[in-house]
C-alpha cells in the first residue's frame, strides 16, 4: 500500500486509465446511474464533499458503499437519527480507571470516506458537529485540534420528499458541500438489468459490493487531486466560471445567489471533470456541465416560482443558456 504522505507520480494517461477502471468497477454494482458515478468521482478528484439526494430505493447508500469498496483507505458510516449527539460523531474524553486520566476516544469522523446516512434526520446541533471537519479537516476535542486522515470526504444522503422527523440542513453546512447530486429513476433497460441481477442475489433486495476490487489507495487519490489542480485553465474559462456564479446573485427568480466558495468549487470541479474525461485542459463545457450540481443547493428559488412548480434546476438551466461561454 502506498504511503499517503508521499503520493505516487501519475501521468495523465495513467490517471485516465485508473479512473476508467474505477468507473467500470462501480458500474458493476450501481446499475443505471452513470451520471451519479461520474459526479461522485468528480467530488473525489476535486477533494470536495457531496450531498446525494433521491427518493428511497435508488441506491444512494449503495453508490457510496461501492466507492468505499473500490477504495483501499478507511471508511466510516454514521446513521443519523434524532437522538444522535455531536460527541457520537467527533468523539469524546473518557476516564480511564487504570491510569486515572482522561483519554480521548476518537469518533467515526476520523476516516478517509465518511458516509453520513440520512443526514437530515439529526437536529441542527448534531449536524453542526460536521462544520469544522468539513471546512478545516480537523476536529477540536478537549481543546486539542486533531487532524483527520487525508484525503477526507463527507458523502451525505438525504430523502427530499420526507418531511416528518427531518431537519433542514443549515445554510452554512449546505455551502460546505461541493456538489449536490440528484439521483433519478433508472431507464427501463437499466431497471430490467438491475432487477435481473438482484433477483439472483441471496441477500434479499440488495446489490452486492463485496465482489468489487479495491483499485485505489489513499495516496492514489492525493495524486489524482494533485494532477487535477495542475490542469491548464485559460483565463477566459476562469472568468466564465466566475460570471456564472455572480449571475445567480441578480437573476430573476432567485432570492439568494451563490457566494465565492461556489466559484472556487466550480473551477475545481471543472478541472476534475477534465481529468475524468481524459482532457489536457479545462473547457467551458467542463464548467457548464458541473454548474447545476455546484449551484443548486447554494441558491434560493423565489416563492412565486416555487408555487408555480418551477424547479431550481430549471431556473439554472435558463441561466446557463443565457450566460455566454467563451469561444475558441
Amino acid at each position: 500500500m502506498n504511503d499517503a504522505s508521499s503520493p505516487p507520480s501519475l501521468s495523465r494517461q495513467q490517471a485516465g486509465q485508473l479512473l476508467q477502471a474505477l468507473r467500470a468497477e462501480m458500474c458493476k454494482a450501481v446499475i443505471g446511474q452513470q451520471a451519479a458515478i461520474d459526479d461522485i468521482l468528480i467530488a473525489l478528484i476535486a477533494n470536495g464533499h457531496i450531498l446525494v439526494e433521491g427518493v428511497p430505493g435508488l441506491g444512494k447508500t449503495l453508490l457510496v458503499r461501492a466507492l468505499a469498496r473500490c477504495f483501499g483507505g478507511d471508511f466510516g458510516r454514521i446513521q443519523f437519527t434524532p437522538d444522535l449527539m455531536p460527541s457520537d460523531i467527533t468523539g469524546h474524553a473518557v476516564y480511564d480507571l487504570a491510569s486515572e486520566q482522561f483519554k480521548l476516544r476518537k469518533g467515526p469522523v476520523f476516516t478517509h470516506l465518511l458516509l453520513a446516512d440520512e443526514i437530515n434526520r439529526a437536529p441542527a446541533k448534531t449536524q453542526a458537529a460536521l462544520l469544522e471537519v468539513m471546512q478545516e479537516r480537523q476536529v477540536t476535542l478537549e481543546g486539542r485540534a486533531l487532524p483527520v486522515p487525508q484525503p477526507f470526504l463527507v458523502l451525505a444522503t438525504q430523502n427530499p420528499i420526507e418531511q416528518e422527523g427531518t431537519y433542514p440542513l443549515p445554510e452554512a453546512e449546505l455551502d460546505r458541500f461541493m456538489l449536490k447530486l440528484r439521483m433519478d429513476y433508472p431507464e427501463a433497460d437499466d431497471e430490467l438489468a438491475l432487477v435481473r441481477q438482484v433477483a439472483r442475489s441471496p441477500r434479499a433486495d440488495m446489490l452486492e459490493v463485496a465482489t468489487l476490487r479495491p483499485l485505489l489507495q489513499a495516496a492514489d487519490v492525493l495524486a489524482l487531486q494533485g494532477l487535477a489542480s495542475e490542469l491548464p485553465l485559460d483565463e477566459q474559462v476562469l472568468d466564465y466560471a466566475v460570471r456564472l456564479v455572480r449571475r445567480t446573485r441578480d437573476w430573476p427568480g432567485l432570492t439568494l445567489g451563490a457566494g465565492p466558495r461556489a466559484s472556487i468549487d466550480l473551477v475545481r470541479c471543472g478541472r476534475a471533470r477534465a481529468l475524468l474525461r481524459g482532457g489536457d485542459f479545462v473547457t467551458p463545457d467542463d464548467i457548464k456541465d458541473c454548474a447545476p450540481a455546484v449551484l443548486r443547493h447554494r441558491v434560493c428559488l423565489a416563492p412565486e416560482l416555487d408555487i408555480e412548480g418551477l424547479s431550481v434546476d430549471r431556473v439554472l438551466e435558463q441561466l446557463l443558456d443565457q450566460v455566454a461561454a467563451p469561444r475558441p
